[in-house]
């Protein structure tokens, strides 16, 4: 990429494949195509305002969704940043855990030690993420998302950034997002849509939601703003939120169906 690197910079690339199979070459560069743009720019967040629950959405009907992690965390799947614990890309447990650093020194990068050492363990620990997808079952989350469908509340797919298909299970199109080749992917927007509900999403894919506030969509965010570790609640704000948009600071497991309940009582 022609950076000029430190003094006594090494690099070790490594490749581990089973004996039948050499990834394709659109494969195996995908990676460096990706990472070598640098890592990620924090956005900077506006001044949104805080709302007690998501009853402003029955003056925005109807409106479409995106979901980042916090439904499949509640269906028991591990958080995206398990695979950095896994692969010993940031290291969790020798810093304060907002800091989350980057390992990069060989003295601290154990992985390739794990994998030649412990494979059979390593290797079950490397699909235990997929297992979880595997085995996972729509939320009760998720299930209020595809009543909130059929009610005509919610349209449009559900613009997602996980690969658990939880939604899709429950009957619901998903709109995949996380496709690192890709900025953006085309997102099926729907005329007349009010509102973007964000639901657990930080930091990924910000642009579905600029998209959505050029649209002239209010863009409301549902997430606790934290997560549980270790029996001890662990802060974790949100990034994207911007000037004009809301944030509800409560789980979707809470929230959803009780903007079910409210919107049938309003029906009724």
């Amino acid at each position: 990429m022609g950076r000029t690197l430190p003094v006594g910079y090494r690099s070790l690339d490594v490749q581990i494949a089973s004996v039948s199979y050499a990834p394709p070459p659109a494969v195996r560069q995908l990676p460096w195509n990706v990472l070598s743009t640098g890592i990620r720019c924090k956005d900077r967040p506006g001044t949104p305002t805080r709302v007690p629950d998501l009853s402003v959405l029955a003056d925005l009907l109807p409106f479409q969704v995106e979901i980042g992690c916090g439904t499949s965390v509640e269906a028991g799947i591990p958080p995206l940043h398990r695979l950095h614990e896994i692969y010993r890309v940031t290291d969790r447990q020798g810093h304060e855990p907002r800091e989350h650093r980057f390992t990069l020194s060989p003295t601290v990068d154990t992985l390739l030690h794990e994998v030649l050492t412990e494979p059979e363990e390593k290797t079950a620990e490397f699909v235990e993420m997929f297992r979880a997808c595997f085995l996972a079952e729509p939320t009760p989350a998720v299930w209020a998302l595809k009543e909130l469908m059929d009610a005509g509340h919610l349209v449009g797919p559900v613009i997602t950034n996980n690969f658990d298909v939880l939604a899709a299970r429950a009957g619901l199109d998903e709109c995949f997002m996380r496709r690192y080749d890709q900025v953006v992917p085309d997102v099926g927007w729907v005329d007349g849509a009010k509102a973007l509900l964000v639901v657990g999403l930080h930091a990924d894919r910000r642009k579905v939601q600029a998209r959505a506030r050029a649209r002239g969509m209010q863009v409301v965010y549902l997430d606790p703003e934290g997560f549980w570790r270790d029996g001890q609640f662990m802060p974790y704000p949100l990034e994207g939120p911007q000037d004009g948009d809301l944030v509800c600071r409560a789980t979707a497991a809470e929230e959803l169906p009780s903007l079910v309940n409210l919107l049938k009582q309003q029906a009724g």
